[in-house]
């Protein structure tokens, strides 16, 4: 495991060893160990409950891991927690970053640039003139909105349209194109293929391949895995799964023990490890985690310990 330079490629490489995230009652998941490259596309397979959301948020720094070892662009896990929360982006993740079915598709923009600007902009761009200030903003707003493929002037009502009225496939594109206005080196979307057609799930899938052919790094929960993916397969039940790797040098070793996984709900914010507290940090949205009905106890019992339930 090394350190990336400011010479590498934009993507953060992602590397596990032994990865493991355990609650009082037993394991989200655990002995997860795989290498992606900087742009790589990352699947993580598997059936509702066996751990893969827990693994997506612990790989993005949301969720701290009780075993083995990680890095995301060089940084390693779970030390550096925070810093992986800010060169890692959400897209929809149920229970954590989830889009306001009220608001309009540029009311969400608008509010993602705002807070893009104020939270991780410097003081020199604070201290430009509000013209300058609003060109920015919709610069960014612009660029993350074509790299998503999302067509303002096909929606119903375009940028006035509620995301209630919003298809399935389009609610994705929105979601990726507002973490994608931070300029993330890593993305992570939860949910990939759920309830989409054959042609919708090949659209999401070639969205997310171009994505991370221009640089950044993809991790992906999805039910079923497409053939060029870098493949993590996590399980349900005692038994140890092993998934077939689309790359070279990478192994696969990933388990969740029953009765312990959630794909449904857990707080964006975390303990700040760097000065090893516990306070929570600030989530990338205005929802707070929750648990929902299909939610599991281990999991949960995970961010209790951790102070994040």
């Amino acid at each position: 495991m090394g350190t990336e330079t400011e010479e590498q490629p934009h993507g953060a490489a992602v590397v596990t060893d032994g990865f493991g995230l355990k609650g009082p009652r037993g394991w989200a998941f655990r002995e997860v160990s795989f290498r992606a490259e900087p742009g790589a596309l990352v699947a993580i397979e598997g059936p509702s409950g066996s751990g893969r959301t827990c693994l997506l948020l612990a790989l993005t720094g949301r969720m701290k891991a009780k075993e083995g070892h990680a890095e995301v662009g060089g940084l390693p896990l779970p030390r550096r927690m925070a810093a992986v929360r800010r060169i890692s982006a959400l897209g929809q993740v149920p229970g954590v970053s989830e889009l306001d079915p009220a608001f309009t598709v540029a009311e969400h923009l608008r509010e993602r640039a705002l807070l893009q600007r104020r939270f991780d902009g410097s003081v020199r761009a604070l201290l430009r003139r509000p013209a300058e200030r609003a060109a920015t903003s919709r610069s960014r707003i612009d660029e993350a909105v074509k790299a998503a493929g999302l067509d303002l002037d096909a929606l119903p009502k375009g940028e006035r349209t509620s995301v209630r009225d919003l298809e399935r496939l389009e609610a994705l594109r929105l979601s990726i194109a507002l973490a994608l206005i931070g300029r993330p080196r890593l993305l992570a979307v939860d949910d990939t293929d759920l309830k989409l057609s054959d042609a919708d799930r090949a659209e999401a899938w070639a969205l997310l391949r171009s994505l991370a052919a221009s640089g950044t790094t993809v991790l992906a929960v999805c039910s079923e895995a497409p053939e060029d993916a870098l493949r993590i397969t996590t399980v349900p039940g005692d038994s140890k799964a092993t998934g077939p790797a689309r790359a070279e040098d990478t192994a696969v070793d990933a388990t969740a023990t029953e009765g312990t996984a959630t794909d449904k709900a857990v707080d964006e914010g975390t303990a700040d490890d760097e000065t090893a507290t516990e306070e929570t940090a600030v989530g990338e949205t205005a929802t707070d985690g929750t648990t929902d009905a299909t939610t599991e106890e281990g999991a949960a019992d995970a961010l209790a310990e951790t102070g994040r339930a």
